[in-house]
């Protein structure tokens, strides 16, 4: 597939609430393959669709574990539970890094690639990585819920 640009801020479709996905075809079916391509190249967890310049609701998450890759399409959290602040960044914002507190197991209903209805909990950093995806659909930046922002040094200790 392609490996697509990735939009950096302050681009405005990083802050727009994206439109839902109605059709279910071949070119959203591209449109996965293209942005898991970018997303693994750019060394990423995650990449939502405004992050390569597409208005829609659309993210994938990969975390390199036994959940391999989730595809969700017009999401929504249904329930969250308990708290966990950690390391957060952002691919486009290459280099900014910081501290975010959100629900630590979340109940996420969305659909799959051909328009089905899935529902399916999260916990963890699994759980973080969906939450920051989602909130990318609805033109929420990470940057609105940094409590503190970490720098290069303290990203070494962070990663020890």
């Amino acid at each position: 597939m392609a490996i697509l640009p990735i939009v950096m801020h302050p681009d405005a479709i990083l802050e727009k609430e994206c439109g839902k996905v109605t059709d279910f075809d071949k070119k959203l079916k591209k449109l996965l393959a293209n942005m898991y391509d970018t997303m693994i190249e750019a060394d990423g967890v995650g990449l939502a669709a405004p992050q390569v310049g597409v208005d829609l609701q659309v993210a994938i998450v990969d975390i390199g574990d036994d959940s391999g890759t989730i595809e969700l399409i017009n999401p929504e959290i249904i329930e969250s539970e308990g708290s966990q602040t950690d390391l957060e960044g952002c691919l486009s914002f290459p280099g900014l890094y910081g501290e975010v507190t959100r629900p630590y197991s979340i109940r996420v209903r969305t659909q799959d690639r051909k328009g089905r209805m899935v529902e399916f909990q999260a916990q963890d950093f699994l759980a973080r990585a969906i939450q920051h995806e989602i909130d990318h659909l609805h033109g929420i930046l990470f940057t609105t819920k940094v409590e503190k922002y970490i720098t290069e040094e303290e990203l070494e200790g962070y990663e020890a």
